[in-house]
C-alpha cells in the first residue's frame, strides 16, 4: 500500500486567474499521484525517483477564478490526504479573481525546525506554526495569498537532537562533518523534520509558497569569498555535501517555484522524469552548477495580477574572483534586469522620448494603466540595505581584501570577513550600486509602480529602511541626509524580516542597534575613508525597528496602496484554544501604510 511520506505542498497558483496550480508530494514508492478538487479540477503525475525517494509535482488544471476549492491527494487511486484523523480544515486551492481584488504576501526567513509540541521550545514559539494554527482556528479569517520563504528553510550545519540521533544511526559523528548533514539522504531528514510538523504541513498544503535558499541550506557563509571556497572545497566531505544540498534544493524547493509552462520547458526535469532513476542525471547537474554557477539559474519571476515578484539568487550566482567580485554573474544580472523592466515603457525606463498618452491603455475598471505592475517585489535572502555602520564595515573590508591598503591588510580583511559574516550586498559594492540603479530606474517615470519593496531576511531581526538617491554621491550629515537628494517616483523600502523560528545572541542585538546610531555612522565614515571606498549613490534611514523575536511580515496590496504588518509569535500563558498552538499567538507589533 503506497503511503504519503511528505507533503502535499501547494506551490504555484496562477496569479492571473489562469486556472492552474502545482502540488508537490513525496511517496514511499513509485506510484501515480493525483489531485482531485471538489469542483472537478484535476491533475495527475507519475512519481520520479531520486536516491531511493519518489516525488511528484502534480499540475492541476480547470480551477475557476475567485474560488477556494478543497482538494484531495490520491496515490494509486487511494486517498492519502487529508488524513482520516486530521484536526485541521480541508486543504484548499484558492485562485485569485480576475481582475484581482488584492494580494496578501507574508514573508520571513530562518526557520529552525520546531520540536514536538509536547517538548519545551528553548527559542520560543514558531511564527509559521502559530500562523498555521491561527488560520486553522478561524478559516474565514484573512490569510496570506502567498508565503515567501527567503532562505534557511533547513539548517544543514545546525542540526537538532532528533536529527543528530538519526545521523548517528548511519555513521560515526566523531568523523567530519560530524553532526552536520553529509549527503542527499541526510538532507531528506531535514525536510522531513521541518515539514512534518502537523500545523506547518497543513499550512503549506493550503497556502502557495515561493522559496529561495540562503547559506545554512548548504553551510554557514556559503560562497563568502574565493579563498573561503578554495578552503572549503579542500575538505574531503564537502563535495558530497554540496551535491546533496543542491540536489535536494532542486527537488524540494526549486521545482515548485516554477510555473507549469516553465516546468514543461525544463530539459532536466523532463530527463529526470523519463529515467527509471534520475539520481545520476541530477548529480551531474549539481556538480556542474557548483563548478560553474552560470550554468544554472535559481532566480525566478512570478506575476500576481498587478504585483511582480523577482526572486534573486544572492548565494549561488556570485562571482568570487577578488578583483571582479559580484553578487550576480553577468548573465544573471542581465536576467534580473530584464525581468524587472519587462513591459516598462522606454520613458519609464529613464530614456528620452515623449510622455505616453495617459489614456492609451485602461484597465477594465476604467483606470489608466501605468506599466505592467503596480508593485514590484524584489526578493533576496540578504538585505540590500543594512544598518549603515555594518554596511560601511563590509564595504571597507571588501576594499581591504581587494588590496586597497596592501597585502597585510588584505590578509586581515579576509580573516575579518569570515569571522564576522561580512558577505551581504555591501561586500559586493559594484553589485550594490547596480541594484540601486536598477531600483531607481524601475521606480521612475510615468509608468512607475507605486512601491518597490526589497524583501529580505538572514539577519535574525526585522526592520524597515528607506533610501534616498543623491546627485552628489554622498552623505552630508550624520543622519544620512544629502543636499540634492531625491527619490524615484515609487516608494522604495527595504523590508527585512527574520527569523521565523530561531534566536539571536544578546551581543548581536546590541550590535545591530548600534549600527543605526549617529555615532556608528561617524565611525563608519572613518573606515570608508581608510579603505578609500567610493561614496555610494544611496543613503538610507531606518523608519521601523529593529524588532527581535520569531516573526513574519505581511504586505497587503490593493490597487496602488500597500500596507505593512509585522507580527511576532509570543507565548501567552493561557489555555490553548481549539486548533491553536498551546500557549502561543501572533501579536501585531507594527502596522503602517507604505503609500500614504
Amino acid at each position: 500500500m503506497t503511503r504519503l511520506r511528505l507533503g502535499p505542498l501547494l506551490r504555484y497558483v496562477d496569479g492571473d486567474g489562469g486556472g492552474t496550480a502545482t502540488v508537490w508530494v513525496e511517496a514511499d514508492r513509485p506510484s501515480t499521484a493525483e489531485v482531485r478538487c471538489e469542483d472537478g479540477a484535476y491533475g495527475t503525475a507519475r512519481t520520479f525517483h531520486i536516491a531511493g525517494h519518489h516525488y511528484a509535482l502534480i499540475p492541476v488544471t480547470g480551477l475557476a477564478p475567485g474560488t477556494d476549492t478543497p482538494y484531495e491527494v490520491l496515490l494509486d487511486d487511494r486517498r492519502v490526504w487529508p488524513p482520516e484523523d486530521s484536526r485541521f480544515p480541508p486543504s484548499t486551492i484558492r485562485t485569485p479573481a480576475v481582475p484581482a481584488a488584492g494580494l496578501r504576501v507574508s514573508f520571513g526567513s530562518c526557520r529552525w525546525a520546531s520540536p514536538p509540541h509536547d517538548e519545551p521550545d528553548p527559542i520560543g514559539p514558531d511564527a509559521l506554526d502559530t500562523l498555521a494554527t491561527r488560520i486553522a482556528g478561524d478559516p474565514a479569517a484573512a490569510r496570506p495569498d502567498v508565503l515567501l520563504l527567503l532562505g534557511d528553510q533547513v539548517y544543514a550545519d545546525e542540526t537538532s537532537k532528533a536529527t543528530r540521533r538519526r545521523l548517528a544511526e548511519r555513521r560515526d559523528l566523531s568523523e567530519p562533518p560530524g553532526a552536520e548533514v553529509a549527503d542527499y539522504e541526510e538532507y531528506t531528514h531535514l525536510y522531513d523534520e521541518s515539514w512534518s510538523d502537523p500545523a506547518v504541513r497543513w499550512l503549506l498544503s493550503t497556502v502557495p509558497s515561493c522559496m529561495i535558499f540562503d547559506d545554512h541550506d548548504l553551510i554557514d557563509d556559503w560562497n563568502t569569498s574565493a579563498a573561503w571556497l578554495a578552503d572549503t572545497r579542500a575538505k574531503p566531505w564537502w563535495q558530497e555535501r554540496v551535491l546533496g544540498g543542491l540536489m535536494s534544493y532542486w527537488v524540494y524547493q526549486h521545482l515548485g517555484n516554477l510555473s507549469p509552462a516553465e516546468l514543461a520547458a525544463d530539459t532536466l526535469y523532463a530527463a529526470v522524469r523519463a529515467e527509471p532513476d534520475g539520481t545520476e542525471l541530477l548529480r551531474r547537474f549539481a556538480a556542474e552548477a557548483d563548478r560553474d554557477p552560470a550554468c544554472a539559474r535559481w532566480s525566478y519571476r512570478r506575476d500576481f495580477g498587478r504585483t511582480r515578484l523577482v526572486m534573486v539568487d544572492s548565494r549561488a550566482a556570485r562571482v568570487l574572483a577578488e578583483q571582479d567580485r559580484a553578487m550576480l554573474d553577468e548573465a544573471e544580472a542581465r536576467w534580473v534586469r530584464d525581468q524587472v523592466l519587462d513591459g516598462r515603457s522606454p520613458k519609464g525606463r529613464g530614456t528620452d522620448g515623449p510622455d505616453p498618452d495617459p489614456d492609451s491603455g485602461r484597465r477594465p475598471d476604467g483606470a489608466a494603466t501605468r506599466g505592467p505592475y503596480d508593485h514590484l517585489l524584489i526578493g533576496t535572502s540578504l538585505p540590500w540595505l543594512l544598518p549603515p555602520f555594518i554596511h560601511d564595515v563590509e564595504s571597507w573590508d571588501s576594499a581591504l581584501c581587494g588590496g586597497e591598503r596592501g597585502p597585510r591588510w588584505a590578509r586581515f580583511g579576509e580573516r575579518l570577513r569570515r569571522a564576522a559574516d561580512l558577505e551581504h550586498w555591501a561586500a559586493f559594492p559594484d553589485s550594490f550600486e547596480e541594484l540601486a540603479a536598477l531600483i531607481a530606474e524601475a521606480g521612475s517615470g510615468p509608468d512607475a509602480p507605486a512601491t518597490v519593496c526589497v524583501l529580505s531576511g538572514d539577519v535574525h531581526h526585522a526592520y524597515v529602511a528607506e533610501p534616498t538617491w543623491t546627485t552628489d554621491g554622498g552623505p552630508d550629515g550624520p543622519d544620512g541626509s544629502s543636499d540634492g537628494a531625491h527619490r524615484p517616483d515609487a516608494r522604495v523600502v527595504q523590508l527585512t524580516c527574520s527569523p521565523v523560528h530561531n534566536s539571536i545572541p544578546g551581543y548581536m542585538k546590541l550590535g545591530f542597534r548600534f549600527g543605526w546610531s549617529g555615532a556608528a555612522r561617524r565611525l563608519g565614515h572613518v573606515l570608508v575613508r581608510h579603505g578609500r571606498v567610493a561614496r555610494s549613490s544611496v543613503n538610507w534611514r531606518k523608519t521601523g525597528g529593529p524588532w527581535f523575536g520569531n516573526q513574519l511580515m505581511t504586505l497587503t496590496l490593493r490597487g496602488r496602496s500597500a500596507d505593512l504588518r509585522l507580527e511576532q509569535a509570543r507565548a501567552h500563558g493561557r489555555a490553548p484554544e481549539a486548533g491553536r498552538t498551546p500557549g502561543a499567538e501572533l501579536v501585531t507589533v507594527q502596522e503602517r501604510s507604505l503609500t500614504p
